[in-house]
């Protein structure tokens, strides 16, 4: 399949559009589809996907792409499946207002065009390691964002928990799943003698029974059973079934789940063995992860995400996506890293969780303000910022009060400083008692952990009163994203599984929540309160 630019600015002589009533012309005009034509369609980069096919000129052309993929962010913007979108599209005149084949006689979509295009996408970043939904989705953003005249200078970022669409499992249900899947993948393909004695496993209902119904067999016996037939069955299969995802995901629970006991045997793991975050939740999913955070349980995957807000308004400007086992500090990392140096200084504000002395690096590297909104565990003492250090920044040059240490030193093994003063220095200082010096007979002395000063004076609870207060709305605006993923585009009940999926469609959510704003600021609707006056 050749690929083709969709020439959409031809219309026909004939085309729908040009036949309309005034009356309907003005309610097409008041809808979403004239927004969407004029600002994400038109905008759309056909050429980021031209890798997904052939160059060769004298083979079938492509779909359109701008189409597919506006089709595919109108569907999550209206709550949509495959089936569905495809539907509006032949019979909804908006969706071909928006999609610019108002002059096709027939749609040219299918009802296979999207799962094809999803799949050629996955293989290509499988390949490459390069994310083309997500270049494109952020492209998007930059336009709307210019659009919208959102000034860059000032973003925030937050993650959230992505639930993969999977069941909770069992160590029993587990292992049953895996061996049953492969002996059903044996069965298949007729190889009897593989699984001989093992025919249990094949019958869909033996399931229910084993697990559940099966209150006689104490639960350890029949874990036990599980872990022997597969220990017994995955080297008879190895040759012929080694590479297959049925025999890896079996073989990866069995390492997992259980250890060797000493006689040539395995055996179920207990609580003292430990339990990775990484082990399989699923094999429906096998890449999804295992955290706890908040006291809540989560089994699937983390997005982070970018978003740039002044007064007009706010928009996501870039969103990453990995395994939710992920640190907020390795995807600011990331994006620092990846980020280009701003030609005016720029401010970034996130939570305490960010924080770091790393990540303040390489924002003043991108020149970037790095500005915490919280901090990690124990609130360290505000005091601790008014210590100034000298130029090697290992050595406390003066403390709150103006005065020079009688000594100074740098502890490389715990990045700490400790200083010490004369008595008299300390004795009725009006410090004194936020210090909280150790004082002795002749000396006063404390030490300095300097990772907890940096944290004080990278996070706003340092800054005036009216910074602070403006700094913490603008915060807490980013937390309605989150929210609004989940209940409005339902971010945790995604109909795919996998990491590589999963991330597609969270990249058209983005793209559709960032239309909606720009359906509100079009509407003369968007504005960010965080700005305007308490």
């Amino acid at each position: 399949m050749s690929f083709v630019l969709n020439n959409y600015q031809q219309i026909s002589l004939f085309d729908s559009l040009g036949f309309l009533s005034e009356r309907k012309q003005k309610i097409l005009d008041k809808s979403w589809a004239k927004p969407f034509s004029d600002h994400i369609f038109s905008n759309i980069d056909e050429r980021l996907f031209a890798p997904l096919y052939s160059g060769k000129k004298n083979s079938r052309p492509n779909a359109p792409v701008n189409v597919i993929v506006g089709a595919l962010i109108l569907k999550e913007f209206n709550g949509l499946t495959d089936e569905e979108i495809l539907e509006e599209c032949e019979f909804d005149f908006r969706y071909q207002y928006a999609l610019h084949t108002t002059s096709y006689e027939n749609q040219p979509l299918s009802d296979r065009t999207f799962s094809r295009f999803r799949e050629r996408v996955t293989a290509y970043e499988l390949v490459t390691g390069k994310d083309l939904i997500h270049d494109c989705m952020v492209s998007l953003a930059e336009n709307m964002r210019k659009y919208m005249d959102i000034a860059p200078t000032v973003r925030q970022m937050d993650s959230m928990m992505i639930e993969s669409n999977i069941r909770q499992m069992g160590r029993l249900e587990l292992l049953y799943t895996c061996l049953a899947n492969l002996v059903r993948e044996i069965a298949r393909d007729g190889q009897a003698e593989l699984i001989e004695g093992l025919d249990g496993y094949s019958d869909p209902n033996n399931r229910n029974r084993v697990i559940y119904h099966d209150q006689s067999t104490p639960q350890n016996e029949k874990i036990q059973k599980v872990i022997n037939d597969a220990v017994s069955l995955l080297p008879k299969c190895r040759d012929e079934y080694g590479q297959t995802e049925e025999y890896q995901l079996l073989q990866r629970a069995i390492d997992e789940q259980t250890k060797k006991d000493g006689k040539g045997g395995r055996v179920p793991k207990n609580k003292g063995d430990g339990m990775a975050p990484d082990i399989l939740q699923n094999p429906s999913d096998p890449d999804a992860t295992y955290r706890s955070k908040a006291g809540k349980s989560h089994k699937g995957y983390c997005a982070n995400f970018i978003e740039a807000v002044d007064e007009k308004g706010s928009v996501i400007v870039d969103y990453q996506y990995d395994v939710n086992t992920r640190s907020d500090a390795s995807f600011i990392k990331e994006y620092l890293e990846n980020a280009e140096v701003s030609e005016e200084t720029s401010t970034l504000i996130t939570d305490g969780a960010y924080a770091g002395e790393e990540a303040s690096r390489l924002a003043a590297d991108k020149n970037m303000d790095l500005l915490t909104t919280g901090l990690l565990g124990r609130k360290p003492k505000e005091i601790l910022g008014q210590f100034d250090l000298d130029e090697s920044g290992r050595r406390i040059s003066s403390c709150p009060a103006g005065d020079v240490p009688k000594s100074s030193s740098y502890i490389k093994q715990t990045d700490t400083i400790r200083v010490s003063f004369h008595r008299h220095q300390c004795e009725g200082c009006p410090y004194q008692s936020q210090c909280n010096p150790n004082i002795k007979k002749r000396t006063a002395s404390l030490l300095i952990p300097l990772r907890s000063r940096r944290r004080i004076l990278e996070s706003v609870e340092f800054m005036d009163e009216e910074t602070r207060t403006l700094i913490s709305r603008i915060r807490n605006g980013v937390e309605t994203v989150p929210s609004i993923l989940r209940n409005k585009y339902a971010a945790d009940k995604m109909p795919v599984r996998g990491k590589l999926k999963t991330k597609q469609f969270f990249g058209f959510k983005v793209a559709a929540l960032n239309f909606s704003k720009l359906m509100r600021f079009t509407q003369g609707k968007l504005k960010c309160r965080s700005f305007e006056p308490a």
